[in-house]
């Protein structure tokens, strides 16, 4: 006997809710809060095609820049938690805690920490032209002459900003920041010599630094980093300095556990293939791929973290 499909799909709610019961029939969407082609992107669609290979699902990646990401997670934490829509975010998921006066969502309550899907280091570049050779030495110079060096600064809020307040906070050296709308053109400066200094991003200065167009006087890990082994961490000269952008997987909040698992596993069996662990370190990140509740622990203490940092350094969204 033939079920008419209208009594069919009247009767999955009595199994399951009917949004999980048609999630199989849609594909995924992970939502970037940054537009394509950076970082978090790039990221986010290395993870998504084999993701979706685990799931025997498609995976697509949907692109909602703005507002320091806040516009990508705000839809996610009003999505329905059926799986379809997951988000992929990046440190400011913490720093806008503090950084905006308010938000449309909860940064813990409203999402479902799936995993941390790598960490990616900063380096300190400075013009070949700044007469410092390493972290030592720019603290002794930014302490002799206040005010008289400037930092390069990608985005307002952004990892990179902070990096740089934290170093100051902590080293007690003044330099100025400069904003620019975008890594590229601050990166450009430093090359020029516009700007004395600059913390990037790993992938986007190395061939400048191993080309000698730009000094690498720090990295921001807590160790040094084996792309760079001569490259002193800030933490030697700065003990306990730590500063690494971080990218991880959400669902909305309230999330059936079981479901949150298996998108979870599926992440994580991904991001340990060896094709997607090349792809993440070939972009300067460093694969992670740990459970829901140490991702969970971990964002709740990212937030006060950055929080002290927001606080030194005064900034306000842009």
């Amino acid at each position: 006997m033939t079920i008419p499909r209208r009594k069919l799909l009247l009767a999955l709610p009595a199994v399951l809710p009917l949004g999980q019961a048609l999630a199989q029939n849609a594909p995924i969407r992970i939502l970037v809060g940054a537009p394509a082609g950076g970082s978090t992107d790039t990221l986010a669609r290395n993870l998504a095609s084999e993701m979706g290979r685990q799931l025997g699902r498609t995976v697509v990646v949907e692109n909602r820049p703005g507002a320091g990401g806040n516009i990508a997670a705000d839809a996610v934490a009003k999505a329905v938690p059926d799986g379809n829509t997951l988000l992929m975010s990046f440190t400011s998921h913490a720093i806008n805690a503090s950084l905006y006066p308010s938000l449309p969502f909860d940064p813990i309550k409203d999402f479902t920490p799936l995993t941390c899907v790598a960490t990616s280091p900063s380096i300190l570049v400075a013009n070949p032209a700044v007469p410092a050779k390493d972290v030592r030495e720019l603290i002794a110079l930014a302490k002799a002459r206040p005010g008289q060096l400037n930092f390069a600064i990608g985005a307002v809020g952004s990892s990179l900003h902070l990096a740089g307040d934290a170093f100051k906070m902590q080293s007690g050296a003044y330099i100025v920041n400069i904003p620019y709308r975008g890594t590229a053109p601050a990166l450009q400066d430093v090359l020029a010599g516009q700007v004395e200094l600059m913390f990037a991003a790993v992938g986007n200065a190395q061939s400048q630094i191993r080309a000698g167009k730009l000094k690498a006087l720090g990295v921001t890990s807590a160790k040094r980093l084996p792309a760079f082994p001569d490259v002193p961490a800030i933490a030697e000269v700065l003990p306990g300095y730590e500063s690494s952008a971080w990218f991880g997987l959400f669902g909305p909040g309230n999330m059936n556990p079981e479901l949150a698992k298996k998108l979870s596993d599926a992440a994580r069996q991904a991001i340990a293939t060896p094709e997607v662990k090349r792809r993440l370190e070939t972009e300067g990140a460093v694969p992670v791929g740990n459970s829901p509740e140490e991702f969970a622990r971990f964002v709740q203490a990212e937030i006060p973290r950055w929080a002290k940092v927001v606080r030194f350094a005064g900034a306000k969204p842009e």
